[in-house]
């Protein structure tokens, strides 16, 4: 009897020496997260919540391990990456408010949220990630000001915060980054002139659809750039010496604005695949230093003049329209055209007096030439965009004018 009672309390105190091991296993499992970081979870979680569709949050349960959240990285004990949101395309968002809280995440390197209905300010906590590389808040309903203290993080790399409700200016401390790669700020309702940037390493340069005014020094950025987006703010003054210095960029977009001066003539030797510099104020000729190997240029609804260069007659896209353009059009351009190489062609609104073409030609079905509303009666018909309205030619008294 005795020998039985011993081994059932031996049984007993395996069992329960098993039910402590376990138990001890589970907390350590939940407990395996920084508290701090645990506990800003916990925060930035009740501040945001799933739009219907999404199920983001639903691995979010506190009695496990956080690591193992959905879009949350760890590193040792600490979180190092937190991405908030399902990142497939077309994915339902999140709605709700960035908890300050998030500022508590020390390690942090990478924070991003998916589009959404996030709204409300950019935590100015978010100054106080030392370890931040990457910031990218896009698409959703941010609003107020860039917080000027996103300028104490000298590591940041990318900045993302386009297609948000931001109005302010772009604080200045954002420019002395000297570690930024990327800033992405497009489509929101900035306002004030354009910081100086002063990263060796920058790249790329989004700031279109604003409300960005004041003109740009010709050290204002930096050599280093490859892609370069100013349009449909309200810029002025001149940049031809600006962008002389930008002998890297593969695209330039600074249509849309009230930029004025010369074109230089050397931007067009530049990598670009698409220039685009419509619906500004500079004036005067232009004059590429070499043929032309830009596939789209789009230089319409300026204040150019002067005769039209032979060289751009290699381009595959050629916008020349609205502007004071005089003279005839190169031969070179009608044998590219002819021969399928010169796509389009629009020369509409100028002052152009001639054109050789045999009226008889055929133009390819895959190219267009538009020609109506100069000083010269079109040699041939061609459908012109709606646009350019019903008039053929311009009328005698401005053609005498100009010559």
């Amino acid at each position: 009897m005795m020998r039985f009672l011993l081994r059932k309390n031996i049984n007993f105190f395996i069992f329960i020496s098993h039910l402590i091991f376990f138990f001890n296993c589970s907390i350590f499992a939940a407990a395996i997260l920084h508290p701090i970081d645990f506990l800003a979870l916990q925060a930035i979680r009740r501040s945001l919540e799933d739009l219907p569709g999404s199920d983001y949050f639903a691995s979010w349960d506190f009695t496990s391990d956080p690591c193992n959240f959905a879009g949350v990285y760890c590193q040792g004990n600490r979180v190092v990456a937190l991405n908030l949101g399902d990142p497939r395309a077309g994915s339902p968002g999140l709605t709700g408010r960035l908890h300050p809280a998030i500022g508590k995440l020390s390690a942090l390197a990478e924070f991003t949220v998916v589009p959404g209905r996030v709204f409300g300010f950019l935590p100015q906590t978010l100054s106080q990630l030392k370890n931040l590389r990457f910031l990218a808040v896009s698409r959703n309903f941010i609003s107020g000001e860039i917080p000027a203290t996103l300028g104490q993080l000298r590591g940041l790399r990318t900045l993302d915060l386009s297609f948000n409700l931001l109005t302010g200016r772009i604080p200045w401390s954002i420019g002395t980054l000297p570690a930024l790669s990327n800033v992405i700020l497009s489509h929101n309702r900035l306002s004030g002139p354009v910081p100086n940037f002063g990263s060796r390493i920058l790249t790329r340069l989004d700031l279109k659809h604003n409300a960005l005014s004041g003109s740009l020094s010709p050290l204002s950025l930096p050599p280093s750039l490859q892609y370069l987006s100013l349009s449909w703010n309200r810029l002025t003054g001149p940049v031809d010496r600006l962008l002389s210095r930008l002998n890297r960029l593969s695209y330039l977009d600074l249509s849309m604005n009230l930029f004025t001066g010369r074109i230089p003539g050397n931007i067009f030797s530049f990598p670009i695949t698409n220039l685009q510099l419509e619906r500004n104020l500079f004036s005067g000729p232009v004059q590429p230093v070499r043929f032309v190997t830009i596939p789209t240029v789009d230089i319409s609804f300026n204040r150019l003049s002067g005769e039209i260069s032979p060289l751009f007659s290699t381009v595959q896209n050629l916008y020349l329209n609205n502007n004071q353009f005089a003279g005839q059009v190169p031969g070179s351009f009608v044998d590219r055209l002819l021969a399928g190489g010169l796509r389009i062609l629009y020369l509409q609104h100028n002052y152009l007096t001639g054109i050789r073409i045999n009226p008889t030609a055929e133009i390819p079905l895959s190219s267009s030439l538009c020609l109506q509303y100069n000083c010269m009666v079109m040699p041939i018909q061609t459908p012109c965009p709606l646009k350019a309205g019903k008039q053929k030619t311009r009328p005698a008294e401005q053609c005498r004018w100009r010559g």
